[in-house]
């Protein structure tokens, strides 16, 4: 039996929503740097741990690999003490995920098309994985276009309700709060001040992660 295990760079979106999480439920574990500007996430030695060349990745004790944030981060929440994050019912599990599916469909995937298409760091690797794909700059402007729906839809949703799946702050929230903070740097984007309810909300979870850093 080998200790868990999480190979992460922390400074990329998808393992940022996994470190933002272990925080908030207070999960230490045991790290692996992964150097993704010097392309180690693409060598033999972590595509033999994780063939899609991605991160972050889990290793469980029985050599088992998570490599979905969101599968890493329930797997988690069900093993640690305390409150989960992912909710006590059936109900409250299934609306948390719906709304984090949605924010990776709509959110993410829609700021990945924009910054990975133009960037010119990127070029033939518009897509994440070893397999080169050549950049489209109509997906970039198109994942603009998303992603300016996203945040008008993400308004009316926090409009509606504190959190995106209801009153408490779940890691649904702690997805689009990433991926505002990816757009930001990634594609330049950012609510504008018609959207009033995301920067309250921004405002809560900012609240919300700061007791985590004392």
């Amino acid at each position: 039996m080998r200790p868990m295990e999480l190979f992460t760079d922390p400074r990329a979106p998808s393992p940022r929503r996994v470190h933002l999480f272990l925080r908030v439920r207070a999960i230490e574990l045991p790290l692996r740097r992964v150097d993704l500007a010097g392309g180690e996430h693409l060598s033999d030695a972590y595509r033999d741990l994780n063939p899609a060349g991605t991160v972050p990745a889990l290793v469980l004790d029985d050599g088992t690999v998570l490599t979905e944030v969101m599968a890493i981060c329930r797997y988690l929440d069900e093993r640690a003490d305390g409150p989960p994050l992912y909710g006590n019912t059936p109900l409250e599990r299934a609306r948390i995920l719906d709304r984090e599916h949605w924010v990776e469909m709509q959110g993410l995937l829609a700021v990945m098309d924009g910054f990975r298409n133009a960037s010119p760091g990127l070029r033939d690797r518009a897509l994440p994985g070893p397999a080169p794909v050549v950049q489209l700059p109509e997906l970039a402007e198109r994942g603009r276009q998303r992603f300016e729906r996203f945040l008008d839809e993400l308004d009316l949703r926090l409009t509606a309700s504190p959190g995106l799946a209801g009153e408490q702050l779940t890691p649904a929230d702690i997805a689009a709060f990433v991926v505002l903070e990816f757009a930001r740097w990634g594609t330049g984007q950012a609510p504008g001040h018609a959207h009033k309810a995301i920067r309250s909300w921004q405002a809560r979870m900012i609240d919300w992660l700061e007791p985590a850093d004392a």
